[in-house]
């Protein structure tokens, strides 16, 4: 078999979550984190999107109404990660989450880009990050990316408010 190469254009489109409350999830996605509803399937789906894209995360409660959450020790969706454009937005949402007390469940640097981590109403993990500048991702020495965990500076990132 001929080795193939996604093409670099390619991205992640959306991703589609199963919840138990829609209502609830909206609260949270739309209200508290900004997206805005595209379109609303009954009282059973929601399409939210930023800036106007046909939809970057799907809800839904088709299988999923009124259940529990998702066992943490089983296979499945780890977190969906929300990239922000600037460290300054990633600032505002940090605020807003500390101002309504939305519990957030990690804060780390990880060389590339500073990230927040947190659960959905249904503990679907979210992370709310940034991208540091390509030119400023840390390297090894044989030009490999030195990503780390360390502990991200709440105060210096709420600075950029």
């Amino acid at each position: 078999m001929i080795p193939y190469t996604i093409p670099d254009q390619t991205q992640i489109g959306h991703v589609h979550l199963k919840v138990a409350d829609l209502d609830r999830a909206l609260q949270f996605y739309r209200d508290l984190l900004g997206f805005t509803v595209t379109t609303l399937y009954g009282d059973q789906a929601a399409f939210i999107s930023a800036g106007g894209y046909h939809h970057h995360i799907g809800l839904n409660t088709w299988y999923s109404k009124g259940m529990p959450p998702a066992p943490v020790r089983s296979a499945g969706l780890f977190h969906t990660a929300i990239l922000y454009p600037t460290r300054r937005d990633l600032a505002v949402a940090l605020k807003r989450l500390i101002d309504a007390h939305y519990p957030i469940t990690g804060a780390s640097d990880h060389g590339v880009s500073e990230a927040i981590y947190l659960n959905d109403p249904d503990q679907n993990g979210v992370e709310l990050y940034w991208d540091r500048p390509k030119e400023d991702w840390p390297q090894k020495p044989d030009g490999s990316l030195e990503m780390y965990t360390h502990p991200l500076d709440l105060e210096g990132l709420l600075g950029e408010l």
